[in-house]
Order: structure tokens, then sequence, then C-alpha cells
């Protein structure tokens, strides 16, 4: 299988005032997830389990944990619920490594199989919530997320 090109994968990189046993929680646990992304979530981080998170009234976000080693690695499939879905859900994998840095955890973020129009959102996307997940993560709150009102939602 050849190797995508590098302009293939959005690849985000962000730096969390916080263990990784604390951040993983963010990516399994609904509680913690909606406190930086989504206003509901349906999480069942075990390979084959949902991964489904309502960012808004419009955009629900649906796939299915791949991969979960604890406090280190996250992978799920990732696409869009509805008709017509540039990124239907499934379609495109998330993959997330947890790298412990003394008290600080190095969070990769790597989106890859995405149709090339929708990288430049999708990075987008994820800068915003990975900007959310380093307030929430260091026991911080984000205040609420601008995204969560569908009239000012990308997409």
């Amino acid at each position: 299988m050849a190797m995508p090109e590098a302009g293939e994968v959005v690849e985000r990189e962000v730096r969390i005032a916080a263990r990784p046993e604390t951040v993983f929680a963010f990516f399994t646990d609904p509680a913690k997830m909606l406190r930086w992304k989504g206003v509901a979530a349906e999480l069942d981080p075990r390979p084959g389990g949902t991964y489904r998170v309502r960012i808004n009234e419009q955009s629900v976000a649906r796939g299915e944990y791949v991969e979960v080693v604890p406090n280190s690695r996250v992978v799920f499939t990732w696409g869009w619920e509805g008709d017509g879905s540039p990124v239907p859900p499934g379609t495109s994998t998330v993959e997330v490594s947890l790298i412990a840095e003394g008290e600080h955890t190095v969070v990769r973020l790597r989106h890859r199989g995405l149709p090339a129009d929708q990288r430049q959102p999708h990075a987008e996307g994820w800068a915003h919530y990975l900007e959310r997940l380093v307030i929430a993560g260091a026991g911080g709150d984000p205040g609420p997320d601008p995204w969560a009102s569908p009239a000012s939602a990308m997409g």
C-alpha cells in the first residue's frame, strides 16, 4: 500500500499541561469530551464501539473506535452524518497519540483519508478544537464553543 502524500494528511500537535492519563479521558469519556467539543457525545471506547459527537444542530461527526490504548493512543473512523455529506461516516480516520513530556502531554493528531477539498476545513476545525482541549485538559474552562450554534458553524 502506498504511503499517502504529506498533503493528504491533516496533522496538528499541541502541548497540554496535564499527564497523558488525564488527557486520554478527553477522547473517551463523553462528559470530558463535551468540555472541549460538541453538545452531545455517545462514546464507546473499544474497537468497534461508537464514536458520535454532535457539534451543533446541523453537524454530527460519527465513526467507530478502531484502536484504544489507555493513556497513549486513540484511533477512530470519522465522517459527517447526513445525505450528501462530503465525508460520510467511516470514510476517514483520526489517529491521536499522547506522548508524555514530564508533567505535560504532547497530543499529536493525524486525520487521513479526507477528500482534497475537505482537508483545509478539517485542519481549521481540529486547530479550533485542540486549542479548546489545551485549556480543558489542563483543568481550565475554554468557555462556550462559538461553533456550537449553527449560525457560526462551518459546513
